[in-house]
Parts: C-alpha cells; sequence; structure tokens
C-alpha cells in the first residue's frame, strides 16, 4: 500500500530488544554422544554449531584468528556492524554448549583426516574466503598497495584507526584508489574516507555493472566517494623509497552480454591517463585459503576458484564431511553462508542420526 516493509531493520530492532532484555536458551535435546568438528567461526560455522548443538551432538569450533565471527569480525567496518553485536552472537552459541577453540588453523595443528581419526564423528568445512586476488599489474607490490583483507584486518580487527592507543600501523595518505565494485570495495572506501583521505573508485565497468547493494554505492558517494566507473589499472609506479606515488589507468568499453547476462569489458586503445595516488587498496575478490583441500586427500575442488564442491546440502566428496558458505561458493553474503549452515546441519544431523 506504500513503501516497501524494511524486514531487515524490524528483524534487527527484535534482535536489539532481545539483547538488551535478555534471552532464554532454548531447549536442547538429550546428548547423542556424537562429535562434530566445525572449521571457522564465522557465519556458516556458527550456524551449523548452534543448530547442531540444540540437536544433541557434542560441537566444537575450531577458529584460526583469536577471535571468533570471521567475516563479521575482521572484514565489516564498526559503523556497520558493531563488534558488541558479533561478540554477542559468538557468546549465545558458547552459551548453547558449544566448545570454542581459537588460534587453531585446522591444516597445520591438525588436519581433517586427523581429527576423524581421533574422536570426531563428522566435520563442517566454514573456513570462508580470505585469500585475496590481485590484479597481477606491474609495481602491484609497492608498498601502499593493499589488499582489501590486509586494510580491513588492520582497521577492523586490529583497530588500526585508533592508532596510537592501538600500536597497528597503517600507512594511508590523502589520494586513495580503491579498484573494484563490490561490497567489500565500498567498504574499504568508506573507512578510508574516515581516515581522513579522499578517496576514487575505480572500477572497470559502469555504474548499472556495479555488483555492490545501491544502499552501499548511495552511501558512499554521500561521504565523498569519487567514482570512475569504465576505467581499469595498467600499472603502479613507486618513488625511489619504494613506496607506490603513481598509476596508469586505462578506459574501457563494455561488450555484448555473455551466457549469464553479464557485460564484458575491453580497452579502449589510446586511451590511457594517469593519477596521483598515496594508497591503494585492491577489492576485486577473494578465494578460499588452500591449506584445508591441500591436506585433506579426496577432498573435491574447483582447479580454478579453490571452492569445495559440494552438493545442494553441502555434502562434499568425503564421507562425513560438510562444507559451506563463502569456501564453497567464493565471497558471497552473510545470509548466504547463514542458509548454506542451516542446510547442512539439517544434513548432517541425518547422517549422524544413521551412523553407527
Amino acid at each position: 500500500m506504500g513503501e516497501p516493509v524494511s524486514i531487515g531493520r524490524l528483524e534487527r530492532f527484535l534482535a536489539d530488544w532481545e539483547r538488551d532484555n535478555g534471552y532464554q536458551l532454548p531447549p536442547k535435546a538429550e546428548p547423542t554422544g556424537k562429535k562434530v568438528a566445525v572449521i571457522g567461526a564465522g557465519p556458516a560455522g556458527l550456524t551449523v554449531a548452534a543448530d547442531l548443538v540444540k540437536l544433541g551432538h557434542q560441537i566444537t569450533i575450531f577458529e584460526a584468528l583469536h577471535i571468533g565471527g570471521g567475516v563479521l569480525s575482521y572484514g565489516i567496518p564498526e559503523f556497520r556492524l558493531p563488534k558488541a553485536i558479533v561478540n554477542n552472537e559468538v557468546n549465545y552459541v558458547q552459551k548453547l554448549g558449544v566448545e570454542l577453540r581459537l588460534g587453531n588453523l585446522v591444516g597445520r595443528i591438525q588436519t581433517i583426516p586427523e581429527l576423524l581419526k581421533n574422536g570426531y564423528d563428522a566435520v563442517f568445512i566454514g573456513s570462508g574466503a580470505g585469500l585475496p586476488t590481485f590484479t597481477g599489474c606491474p609495481g602491484e607490490n609497492l608498498g601502499g598497495v593493499y589488499s582489501a583483507n590486509e586494510f580491513l584486518i588492520r582497521v577492523n580487527l586490529m583497530k588500526a584507526f585508533q592508532f596510537p592507543e592501538y600500536d597497528t600501523p597503517i600507512r594511508i595518505g590523502e589520494n586513495v584508489v580503491v579498484i573494484g565494485g563490490g561490497n567489500v570495495a565500498m567498504d574499504c572506501a568508506r573507512c578510508s574516507i574516515r581516515l581522513g583521505s579522499k578517496v576514487t573508485l575505480l572500477y572497470r565497468r559502469g555504474r548499472e555493472e556495479l555488483p555492490a547493494r545501491h544502499e552501499e554505492i548511495e552511501n558512499a558517494e554521500e561521504e565523498s566517494l569519487e567514482c570512475r566507473f569504465l576505467a581499469a589499472p595498467v600499472e603502479f609506479y613507486g618513488d625511489s623509497k619504494g613506496w607506490i606515488k603513481s598509476m596508469k589507468c586505462i578506459q574501457m568499453a563494455l561488450t555484448e552480454p555473455d551466457a549469464k547476462g553479464r557485460r564484458g569489458v575491453k580497452a579502449v586503445p589510446g586511451s590511457e591517463f594517469m593519477l596521483d595516488v598515496d594508497t591503494v587498496i585492491i577489492a576485486i575478490g577473494q578465494t578460499p585459503n588452500p591449506i584445508i583441500q591441500r591436506t585433506t586427500d579426496g577432498l573435491q575442488s574447483d582447479p580454478k576458484y579453490g571452492t569445495i564442491t559440494v552438493n545442494e546440502v553441502g555434502k562434499t566428496s568425503l564421507d562425513g564431511v560438510y562444507a559451506g558458505g563463502d569456501v564453497a561458493t567464493g565471497a558471497a553474503t552473510v545470509i548466504s553462508a547463514m542458509g548454506a549452515g542451516k542446510r547442512a546441519a539439517k544434513a548432517m544431523h541425518e547422517y549422524l542420526t544413521n551412523k553407527q
């Protein structure tokens, strides 16, 4: 009858009300005697752990970082998702009875075959997509050129924005260029603006092709972000000390849509131009860290992108091993990772119930 209902804001209101007014833990089933290892305390892992522990299984989460939450903690800025909310969710899962082991990198301290051999009846892999993708342009290894992962981890997780109160340095100059057009690029841009920089977004397609949510780009532009569409990096140049000082870019032109309807791009000959820059942040995508795939014989994964191959409920090529979230799909949204966790938990419960 009018403006669309803001479901997300209604959900946030309810979640905030429950957090402020106290909540009752849901009932749990009788213990089944089955043990499950969950790799990664991000959205998918926390969802799987919460669902399975309520069904009576014994759950242990193995998290590589020193804090739970995964991308919710290291990748999403405080102004978009306060860390107090993330900490509350992690604490809730622990109150349900889930054990959380921090600083525990599966693939190094122990492997999935070792977990299965040492008493775990099933494993869920929710280790995310934390390996950055780079442009491959010359000069990309200069000082002052960050991957989005490193930049956001320094700023968000290690509190670089509060330096020197927190002793995590981050060198960010007056002119910042963020390369990319997704939600992560917008987070990098808005963090840089808050650190006092003039920020330009460089995206090789047009505004209509931006993968970021419309709300994100609108908010960023309201905060002074300048956008240069149909442009891509060619080469980075540094000063005598090895720090970036400028970059060469080229204009791009859209081509006909592919089979999925996505417009391609091609460089426009002779359209190169220069930009003076102090900092460059590359936010063009992430892929899964390959350590689990390399240390787990028989675990099938995509040879190009490194994502673990799963069926519609998250089952991998190995019996009793499931996966979901960014490690299976590539970088996506928090809610899609949680949905994958819900589906996997249901399938894992059925598997554990039938396992002798």
